[in-house]
């Protein structure tokens, strides 16, 4: 049992030398002192205009929280489809429950009007 803990502390410190070293090379690697050219802003080559402060209306937020909810569904409902007969009537159930509660989320969103683009 010891030794499982062992490894596990074998693999942590790979994992936070790994990282460690990622950032000291960077600081190596990096430049001392970069021009007023490198320091200046891009924006895909542009000069650019304006402010950086822009507010973004919360709805185009909600939109996306809701893609990503529903992405995340579609991504544990397929390996659940491709071994549905040997799981059973058990998995059958909470799937059907993990689907109810997202499609209550959904015509909850939609009475709310998040889903209208406009």
């Amino acid at each position: 049992m010891p030794e499982d803990y062992l490894w596990v502390a074998l693999f942590l410190g790979v994992g936070v030398v790994f990282v460690a070293g990622g950032f000291i090379a960077n600081w190596f690697a990096r430049p001392s002192k970069p021009s007023e050219r490198k320091s200046s802003i891009y924006e895909c080559g542009e000069l650019p205009v304006g402010t950086s402060w822009i507010q973004f209306n919360v709805r185009y937020y909600l939109f996306a929280l809701i893609f990503v909810i529903f992405d995340v569904e579609v991504v544990f409902l397929f390996p659940w489809a491709v071994v549905f007969k040997q799981l059973g009537l058990f998995a059958f159930v909470e799937m059907v429950v993990f689907i109810a509660i997202l499609v209550v989320g959904l015509i909850y969103a939609w009475r709310k009007g998040i889903l209208k683009w406009v």
